[in-house]
């Protein structure tokens, strides 16, 4: 049996929570492989709602989880899920969750730094959740961070604590934000250490064992594709490499190990915070999606920004991100109309693109060329065969195939996990 990676293939806020909770109900391991506690999945388990930002999926499931070296994790933000979990019957311990010994630690200074730079911005603002994700990231790349490995050698967690603020005060200061004292953080990280340090290991070397002995692996990524902070809509992106290719680095593995590349898509489009959206919706329609969708996000509670399916969009995503899949949700929030409407390519300054260009300028002009389709009357909620679909519907998710270039393998039809069209199972490789 096959490994599956599950990476969004739009903005984010596809509906991954259903198909990873799905899909790590039937694995061993599941690996969180980048991003912070910026994303959240929502997993609906006999009749409980758990929001997870950081835990990985399968903690709800009895499996193992594990949050590879790629993620920026904040102890605070994790011991409170934690603990949320716990408080709804869940047991969190060593032997379900495991932390790389190396992944990078966010501390109250990176989100301090984060909210002093989207003011400063002004109406430039990028949208950060302000969680201090970017600069934890930027200390990583710098050779700065506090790791969690850091936590077991307070001589060493002294010096790097140091070097951090002699970075981050002086940014700090420069943006007129209030600095920050070393004796309180030291006192604060070894204060963590008792709780964290019980959770760390090597575990590339756990995930070096579990692929000698055959056991099936889930590597549940966060956001999307198109937030991607090489292949997105750049600036307006999060911190860390989205597509499937960075699941190998943020876990400790060869790509080999990666498997089978699922893609989800909503049959809609939506975003939250700023940057280019073409297919954008600021009328009924768009009101009525973020209506009937409930789309709010789960991390940040900011509604999400509605529109049309971006065909041209999820196929750059899918050839970016290696989709060799896709799960298509949501698709029952579309029950009713009378038309949709798919983009299928841009205009741009009067040229014609069948991509989302890289400039920032030429992202923002990029005007959508529709292709109109018949909406149906009928119900597709709870849906779980092709033939309960309405023939409209069935033609709908056939023309999303063919314009994205991928096959949909799985097709959500209501918020229950079990509503679900199965048409290739990710597991079979």
């Amino acid at each position: 049996m096959a490994n599956v990676a599950v990476i969004g293939a739009q903005w984010g806020d596809e509906g991954k929570g259903k198909v990873v909770d799905w899909l790590a109900s039937r694995a061993d391991i599941v690996v969180r492989f980048q991003g912070g506690h910026n994303a959240g999945h929502t997993l609906v388990v006999g009749g409980e709602t758990y929001k997870l930002s950081l835990l990985p999926s399968g903690v709800v499931r009895g499996k193992l989880g594990i949050i590879g070296n790629g993620v920026v994790l904040d102890p605070e933000a994790l011991l409170s899920e934690i603990a949320k979990v716990t408080g709804q019957g869940l047991s969190v311990s060593p032997a379900n969750l495991r932390i790389a010994e190396n992944v990078p630690l966010i501390l109250p200074l990176h989100p301090a730094l984060d909210r002093a730079r989207e003011a400063a911005r002004g109406g430039d603002k990028i949208g950060t959740t302000g969680r201090g994700i970017g600069p934890a990231y930027e200390d990583k790349v710098g050779r700065r961070a506090i790791r969690l490995c850091d936590l077991a050698e307070p001589e060493t967690l002294s010096k790097k604590l140091d070097e951090l603020l002699l970075h981050h005060n002086s940014l700090l200061k420069g943006l007129g934000a209030p600095l920050f004292e070393k004796q309180p953080l030291f006192d604060q990280l070894l204060a963590w250490a008792p709780q964290l340090l019980p959770f760390s290991e090597a575990v590339w070397e756990r995930l070096d064992a579990a692929k000698r002995e055959g056991k099936r692996v889930l590597f549940e990524g966060a956001q999307a594709v198109m937030l991607d902070v090489d292949h997105g809509t750049y600036p307006f992106v999060t911190s860390s490499n989205t597509v499937a290719g960075n699941a190998a680095a943020g876990a400790g593995i060869g790509p080999d190990a990666i498997g089978m590349v699922l893609g989800i898509a909503k049959a809609y489009s939506t975003r939250v915070g700023s940057g280019p959206f073409p297919t954008e919706l600021h009328d009924a329609i768009g009101q009525g999606l973020g209506d009937r969708g409930r789309e709010f996000g789960t991390v940040t509670g900011r509604r999400r920004r509605c529109g049309w399916f971006d065909a041209c969009m999820v196929r750059q995503g899918v050839k970016i991100g290696g989709v060799q899949g896709l799960a298509l949700t949501k698709l029952d929030v579309l029950d009713g109309l009378a038309e949709l409407k798919i983009c299928t390519g841009y205009r741009i300054g009067g040229a014609v693109m069948h991509r989302l260009p890289a400039a920032m300028a030429a992202q923002a002009a990029a005007e959508p060329i529709y292709e109109v389709m018949e909406g149906w009357a009928g119900s597709t909620a709870g849906a779980r065969s092709y033939a309960q679909l309405p023939a409209a519907a069935v033609k709908y998710v056939r023309r999303i195939e063919e314009l994205v270039e991928a096959p949909v393998v799985l097709l959500s039809t209501s918020p229950d996990r079990d509503d679900t069209i199965t048409l290739r199972d990710p597991f079979a490789g």
